[in-house]
């Protein structure tokens, strides 16, 4: 048995590294533990045959999106290089009638119609309006806005039909993996109204894992150390693993909400309903490399695909488009995420059947797929994906 840290992080996603590097700078002694083989969690990047394969996160908002985020990339001097973290460029488009619509999410789609008709477009400014005049959308209280009550489902009812058929149910379906019938419209909204549109989006040059990557240069990280069990020993906490116990003064869990009451007994029956009640939904993502770019070459970097269009597909996403240097020069990296049934009825299926499946039904949303045929396939899976 170890010497005791002052605090012992288990998880090295970018919640257990932060707190691990801000602990860290107040003098305390910690270490991170991390299941896996490299650190990163849901924002983990494969590095493999020739490409920077992204297995869940894939962009993150601009500074009003995610204060936090961004205060500590320049902490880290990270974005010293200004192409280390880049805007991505054609973002987001919609699927109706046969095409796929772009400019979706960001003020230029209310010119360019990205799917929706002008009555539709009329209503989104008017729910956009509304929305504004709130004033109490916070995305750390969400519960104190106006709109607490709600469903999504709720929030748009009033407005045509199009807003939440080819606009708010495949958005919050295929990045959030929400029901819009039963999740609460007070995040989604908050989270948007922070965030911005489509057009604030970006990415790290080198891969989502950059940030994890930085932090973990800078502390204590030890992978491969599956943690089984966290008990209290007195004044200290046990953190026990196959890989030998770690004491330490105090542990964080940073690890999603099911996972952490497996870990530990927790005595306090408010925290425990809190853990029973935090609900995930699981999250399924096929990576497929592609020896010639398809077309059209200039397609948006993602695609919502409607329900009606499709009830297992939820969104396709050009890898290369979101930054060229994803996959090699003349090669593409294309990703198929299905929705929340897809998810349900595919996660547990062979990788080979996941991949068949959602191949076969992205044919007629990526022109020359079929015909292609990827030269890799990887097929990525989290349990606990979404909360």
């Amino acid at each position: 048995m170890s010497a005791p840290l002052d605090v012992a992080v288990v998880g090295a996603g970018p919640a257990g590294l932060a707190t691990a590097y801000a602990l860290a700078g107040q003098g305390r002694t910690v270490r991170v533990l991390e299941a896996a083989g490299a650190v990163g969690g849901r924002m983990r990047t494969v590095r493999e045959h020739g490409c920077l394969i992204d297995t869940g996160a894939e962009m993150f908002p601009g500074r009003a999106g995610y204060p936090a985020t961004w205060r500590l990339i320049a902490d880290l001097g990270l974005d010293r290089d200004p192409a280390a973290v880049s805007n991505v460029r054609d973002a987001l488009a919609v699927w109706r009638d046969g095409r796929a619509r772009p400019n979706a999410g960001r003020p230029l789609g209310l010119l360019t119609g990205a799917g929706l008709s002008l009555r539709a477009r009329a209503d989104l400014m008017r729910l956009r309006v509304r929305l504004a005049r709130l004033g109490d959308l916070d995305p750390d209280r969400p519960e104190r806005a106006g709109i607490a009550e709600e469903t999504v489902a709720d929030l748009v009812r009033p407005y045509h039909p199009d807003v939440y058929d080819y606009l708010v149910h495949p958005l919050v379906s295929g990045f959030f993996g929400w029901d819009p019938a039963r999740s609460a419209a007070a995040p989604f909204a908050a989270h948007l109204a922070a965030s911005g549109g489509s057009h604030t989006w970006h990415t790290y040059r080198d891969g989502m894992d950059t940030l994890a990557r930085a932090l973990a240069d800078r502390l204590d990280v030890t992978t491969d150390h599956p943690v089984t069990r966290v008990a209290v020993d007195g004044d200290a906490v046990r953190v026990e693993s196959p890989r030998g116990t770690v004491t330490a003064r105090a542990v964080v869990l940073a690890v999603p909400a099911p996972v952490a009451a497996r870990l530990y007994d927790e005595p306090r029956p408010a925290a425990r309903l809190f853990l029973a009640e935090c609900g995930y939904t699981p999250m399924l993502r096929v990576s497929l490399v592609l020896d010639a770019p398809p077309e059209p070459a200039r397609a948006s970097f993602a695609t919502l695909i409607p329900a009606a269009a499709d009830p297992l597909l939820n969104v396709v996403t050009r890898d290369h488009r979101k930054h060229p240097g994803r996959a090699p020069r003349g090669r593409a990296l294309i990703s198929l995420i299905p929705s929340p049934r897809g998810c349900r009825e595919l996660f547990d299926a062979p990788d080979r059947t996941v991949a068949e499946r959602l191949i076969a039904r992205a044919g007629r949303f990526v022109p020359g797929l079929d015909a292609a045929g990827p030269s890799h396939v990887r097929v990525h899976r989290f349990r606990h994906g979404l909360p």
